[in-house]
């Protein structure tokens, strides 16, 4: 008889497909959680697409799906993804509603992209949680659900169980989050490589950043970005980037805000614990030598961040996430 592999199975991932559906963030799940990643050598999702209907017209009907597994696939779920569409005032199906609960109610993670945060509400699912969605639906969010904790301004939230994004391209910051929380920041690297996609934003940064047009031409940040992640090891101040920069700190605050959507001191903190976390899963030897390489000082400064970003302190995150012992 042939034996059953000891590999346990990958992580499982259903979108819930629904009438009006948004195209947009169906495809960031997709390029997410359902390609084959040969550059890593193991599959790290597996990836199903479920309709409460055998067709389904998506949003503006541009085009009909047809083909995908009934409403029942999201009975096995691990990550449940819902439904978001632009017509937020129309209630969702009550087969659509109850399955997010039932997934809830059996500890199944819930993630919701830019409107996806309404039918997450709707389902109940919400009441008292944080939650985000696009800056544009806000008030009406708020006045609809008003048990929610809504944070307008951010790119996702991530309340453990039910994470939600903001519009558009958040879907791919919270996608990314996701990979980085089950796989290591290496292994999400690798699929931001992949998708050409920036690494790592926090989902702190806001969802709207102004970017008024200035008297003088102003350069990009990139140049004194990668000057910095080369030399992440190195003692870098505030200071020290905005003399790179050929400009004072409070000017390189301002275009970091105007760029970026957070400030300096943030930034540089947040490259030197993904650079912490990478050197954590290589097998760098010694957490002392992991602060120091990475700029974070000490192996007590690298447990307080590391605890506060991942909820692991660097022990189990190497347990975790580190190189399997031969």
């Amino acid at each position: 008889m042939p034996q059953e592999s000891s590999q346990p199975r990958p992580h499982r991932v259903v979108v819930i497909v629904d009438q009006n559906s948004n195209p947009f963030e169906l495809g960031c799940a997709t390029e997410v959680f359902g390609l084959r990643r040969p550059e890593i050598g193991r599959d790290l999702y597996e990836f199903r697409l479920c309709s409460p209907a055998p067709r389904t017209l998506m949003r503006d009907g541009f085009f009909t799906l047809t083909g995908v597994a009934g409403l029942a696939a999201a009975e096995t779920a691990d990550t449940l993804i819902v439904p978001n569409r632009p017509d937020t005032d129309v209630p969702r199906r009550p087969a659509v509603l109850a399955a997010v609960r039932r997934a809830h109610a059996r500890g199944a993670r819930l993630v919701g992209f830019c409107s996806g945060a309404f039918t997450l509400a709707e389902a109940g699912v919400l009441d008292g949680r944080r939650a985000t969605a696009h800056w544009q639906w806000a008030d009406s969010f708020r006045a609809r659900f008003p048990a929610v904790r809504l944070e307008s301004d951010v790119l996702f939230v991530d309340d453990g169980d039910i994470l939600t994004s903001a519009g558009s391209a958040a879907a791919l910051d919270l996608g990314l989050h996701l990979v980085r929380r089950d796989h290591g920041a290496e292994v999400a690297n690798s699929v931001s490589r992949r998708l050409v996609f920036a690494a790592h934003r926090d989902g702190g940064q806001r969802q709207f950043v102004e970017r008024p047009v200035p008297d003088l031409p102003d350069e990009s940040l990139a140049p004194v970005l990668a000057w910095a992640q080369e030399r992440l090891d190195e003692p870098l101040t505030v200071a020290d980037l905005a003399a790179r920069a050929a400009v004072s700190p409070a000017t390189l605050h301002r275009r970091f805000r105007t760029e970026l959507g957070t400030t300096p001191l943030v930034w540089l903190t947040g490259e030197r614990l993904t650079l912490a976390r990478r050197l954590i899963e290589r097998g760098e030897s010694g957490f002392d030598a992991v602060a120091r390489h990475s700029g974070l000082g000490t192996a007590a400064n690298l447990r307080a961040l590391l605890r506060r970003e991942t909820g692991l302190n660097p022990q189990d995150y190497r347990r975790r996430f580190g190189p399997t012992p031969a």
